[in-house]
């Protein structure tokens, strides 16, 4: 792996593990599933644009889905 691709994997996966903690206790699911799609998809980026991209749409769409 390259060094970005670890360092973002590192960062998304620490604000997955926020968000996801944070939709546990507010039972807030689409946080939850967001947090955990964060800790997971850097394993399947391939490029840090990609894993970039991914993770900042996985950080906004708690902002605008409301369930």
């Amino acid at each position: 792996m390259e060094t970005a691709n670890i360092i973002l994997a590192l960062i998304f996966g620490c604000i997955g593990l926020a968000y996801f903690m944070y939709g546990r206790r507010q039972k807030h699911m689409v946080a939850r599933y967001c947090g955990i799609g964060m800790a997971l998809y850097p394993y399947l980026a391939g490029s840090p644009w990609e894993m970039l991209t991914v993770g900042l749409v996985l950080m906004l769409v708690p902002r605008f889905v409301e369930v």
